[in-house]
């Protein structure tokens, strides 16, 4: 079982890295610009838990959007509870589906995520994010090149055609080592299933550990040749 213990050494002077100057003036940029209206869309992995970090660096009454599918690790809820105790300002929503799964099975069949995935992202995920960003203009992602090779192109500044937005992707430049590095420089709680193998944590029933060190999202919807929810 892959595990990233090693990767949480020491790390840089953050505070004046360009990497961490960078993300900082992004966000500064999304406020100044967007105002209260941005949204952070948050699975509270890793990547999350820095972002929110730097968020409240800027504006520390930030809204963040979790996408509550109702079928997340228990662990995710947990370390969604240790964010509200640390950072007490944010407005953190939890975003449920139009549909329980209960009703989800009465009406596209039970277990749609093993038989439909795509269908079961776009009711768990897809529309419950369009509905939180239609009262504003920007969102938050936090997006990095080296996720995958989907991923690569994407700028701190996107056009978002799927939702008529601007998306904002502060942690482009970011690398594993450096998420890591942050973490532990700054002693930030985070999902215990990273120590498990999880380096990307979805949903319960569609994420695995994952099999190649080389591709975080290698244990995310494991055989069904789908590497992304459709969000990005």
């Amino acid at each position: 079982m892959l595990t990233y213990q090693t990767w949480k050494e020491p790390s840089l002077d953050f505070e004046v890295d360009p990497i961490y100057k960078g993300s900082l003036n992004v966000l500064k940029w999304a406020y100044s610009h967007y105002g209260d209206s941005v949204v952070y869309a948050c699975s509270f992995g890793v990547e999350g838990i820095v972002l929110i970090d730097l968020l409240t660096k800027v504006q520390p009454k930030a809204t963040i959007v979790f996408l509550d599918t109702a079928v997340h690790f228990k662990e995710t809820y947990e370390i969604i509870e240790k964010v509200k105790e640390k950072y007490p300002n944010l407005n953190i929503q939890m975003k449920k589906p139009k549909l329980s799964i209960q009703e989800q099975a009465e009406t596209h069949g039970d277990k749609l995520w093993e038989r439909n995935p795509n269908k079961c992202c776009q009711i768990r995920k897809l529309d419950p994010l369009k509905e939180s960003l239609s009262k504003g203009n920007a969102w938050i992602s936090g997006l990095r090149r080296e996720q995958s090779p989907t991923r690569s192109n994407v700028e701190f500044i996107n056009r978002d055609e799927k939702f008529q937005s601007v998306k904002i992707c502060p942690l482009i430049h970011w690398t594993w080592k450096e998420i890591w590095r942050y973490v532990h420089k700054h002693n930030l709680s985070y999902n215990v299933l990273h120590d498990q193998g999880y380096p990307s944590i979805g949903c319960s029933h569609c994420t695995k550990p994952a099999i190649d060190i080389n591709d975080i999202r290698s244990g995310r919807w494991k055989g069904k040749g789908k590497t992304e929810c459709g969000l990005h």
